[in-house]
């Protein structure tokens, strides 16, 4: 028997993504002037991984997402190497990093209130509906 839904478990996992997600981006920030930094970044995988079995992947490039999930995590971290935009070698896009953290801010602050909302439906439920 299962205390909590497999939505509890989608939610933990997409915000678990989320934070890594900003992590990265901070990063990718916090280096913007850092000479030689290589922005860094998060794949979402779990959608192939559920489907691995049916889906056949041919890569013809080593950075070509795999199909398969090794590190057991629904994502992935990255180091994005195939772009310069300043002259010291750096490749952190300050505006793009902006834009994605607000996005993912706004992103996180729902799934957290999807959360809440959740808890909230236990929580009614265990008092009797009052």
């Amino acid at each position: 028997m299962t205390l909590f839904s497999s939505t509890f478990t989608s939610l933990e996992n997409a915000l678990d993504y989320s934070s890594a997600k900003n992590r990265a981006i901070s990063n990718n920030i916090a280096n913007v002037d850092t000479p030689g930094y290589k922005a860094e970044g998060v794949a979402f995988r779990d959608v192939l991984n559920q489907e691995h079995s049916i889906l056949q992947a041919k890569k013809t490039n080593e950075r070509h997402l795999s199909f398969t999930n090794d590190a057991g995590e629904p994502y992935r971290t990255f180091t994005k190497t195939n772009t310069v935009y300043n002259h010291n070698g750096n490749n952190v896009d300050i505006d793009k990093e902006m834009n994605e953290l607000a996005q993912n801010q706004i992103q996180y602050q729902a799934l957290v209130d999807r959360m809440s909302g959740k808890f909230r439906s236990l929580e009614s439920v265990i008092r009797g509906g009052n």
